[in-house]
């Protein structure tokens, strides 16, 4: 048996288990944690011959680790976390590292950060995509902290992340607690886009009237084109899939009421908190909300049937093309709102990002790898003061030639009553943020006039009120 192993986990559900067994085939020794004795055996078991050791017993496990010790963290975010980090410290020592990988708050990774630097321990907080299947195969992992931290355990995980074109889809990625913000943009980004998608979902369903073996061969062509990403592939299948309790496709079985486990939400706090926009992240945050007032949606829906009744007469073909165009289009803007957002936070809390590390670990491995990403990599190579991949020239025919589908599209989306909002927030977004004047003039001449909030004007410097 291995005295001293590599690398430990605890928290040894699929992710764990997976995570630990990736490792092992790396040719790195490791031991796991859980308190669950039916989840460590587990491991036991799917490890056979292989350098791997599950334990119940906290003690033991810190014991059977090589110093300084790695330990990583796959519990879940919150109060978790720090249950787990006060068992480890009167077993640990000095330099001794702790990593969180799950999916915490970056505010709770500062403090803890904070906490753990007077104990003399050494803590990363580390963003892990890519579900189980990424675990156990090759995830993009975003690590954020102390630049020898990552040092420590860097060659493990770039050994276990996933890999494009050979390079790893890990880097450290800067201070404090970049790699949990990192992680919590990407989730953002993410229920923008599955937004989007169910959007267009329900557009060529409900509009084009296409059937879900339809559905199957557009996405399924989709990916292999401008819009090649995980989530389109997933998407295709999904149509694809058989109801194994019943008759039919199983899509249609399932109840829309889509759940959230707080990190888009986060992201749009906290975009507010910095004054940057991000509609269409707010706006797939908002319809989850929505979705969960089914009852209520069930109420209301005879009350307010759609604007068109009738089986609708539409050219499937001049849809699907109208949907896949606005669809990309879409796709730039989301992207374009997490990345600007990451560049706002980077300076507010000084971490030290290059957007073009953080489009090249996402490449690979997280939900949202998409082909769109390697020409934002290029485009941050390029310019790396880039503020917003809308002033980047590789995406401004794409979204000048996008913008006329999305129109289309949500004119008719508009005359037959289907919510469109997060598509709707997209087109939005450009429009205002390529007019050189907004109306918001207005706005503070009405917070002058009832709170005296003062005002600038365009022809003369200085700050100015008027007695309205």
């Amino acid at each position: 048996m291995i005295s001293t192993y590599d690398f430990g986990m605890i928290g040894l559900g699929v992710m764990g288990r997976n995570f630990l067994l990736n490792v092992a085939d790396h040719g790195f020794s490791a031991a796991g944690l859980d308190l669950d004795a039916e989840k460590a055996n587990a491991l036991d078991e799917e490890s056979a011959g292989r350098p791997v050791r599950g334990t119940t017993n906290t003690a033991e496990f810190v014991a059977m680790l090589r110093r300084p010790r790695k330990i990583m963290l796959l519990v879940p975010a919150g109060r978790a976390v720090d249950s787990v980090i006060e068992s480890l410290l009167p077993l640990l020592d000095k330099g001794d590292l702790i990593i969180d990988g799950g999916n915490s708050y970056f505010e709770d990774t500062n403090r803890r950060q904070e906490y753990l630097k007077m104990k003399g321990v050494q803590f990363l907080g580390v963003g892990v995509s890519g579900g189980a299947e990424g675990a156990r195969r090759g995830p993009s992992i975003m690590p954020g902290g102390h630049v020898g931290a990552y040092q420590l355990v860097g060659p493990i995980l770039e050994a276990v992340s996933a890999k494009v074109n050979g390079v790893p889809c890990v880097a450290h990625l800067g201070n404090g607690a970049a790699g949990h913000y990192v992680k919590m943009v990407h989730n953002g980004i993410e229920y923008g886009l599955m937004q989007l998608i169910a959007e267009a979902y329900d557009i060529l369903q409900t509009i084009g009237g296409l059937s879900n073996p339809e559905l199957h061969e557009v996405f399924r062509r989709w990916n292999a084109g401008a819009l090649e990403s995980f989530l389109i592939e997933i998407t295709a299948d999904i149509f694809a899939k058989r109801d194994d309790k019943g008759d039919g496709w199983l899509v249609d079985k399932i109840l829309d009421k889509a759940k959230q486990k707080g990190t888009g939400k986060w992201t749009s706090q906290n975009a507010m908190d910095l004054g940057i926009g991000i509609p269409t992240i707010d706006a797939a945050v908002t319809l989850r909300g929505l979705s969960a007032l089914k009852i209520e949606r069930k109420q209301a829906a005879p009350h307010y049937a759609r604007a068109v009744e009738e089986t609708p007469r539409v050219d499937k073909e001049q849809i699907v093309a109208q949907v896949g165009e606005a669809l990309h289009f879409a796709f730039i803007i989301t992207y374009a709102q997490g990345m600007h957002l990451l560049a706002e936070a980077s300076e507010e809390y000084s971490y030290g990002l290059n957007l073009e590390t953080v489009a090249k670990i996402w490449r690979g491995g997280c939900i949202i790898r998409a082909s769109l990403l390697e020409d934002m990599r290029q485009a941050y190579q390029e310019q790396p003061a880039l503020r917003n991949l809308l002033l980047a020239p590789a995406f401004h025919d794409a979204l000048l030639h996008g913008q006329h589908a999305a129109r289309a599209i949500l004119k008719t989306a508009i005359d037959f009553g289907v919510p469109t909002l997060a598509l709707s927030s997209a087109l939005a977004y450009f429009d205002a943020y390529r007019s050189e004047r907004l109306p918001l003039n207005l706005v503070q001449a009405q917070r002058d006039y009832f709170g005296s909030h003062t005002y600038e004007r365009v022809d003369q410097e200085g700050v100015f009120h008027t007695e309205w």
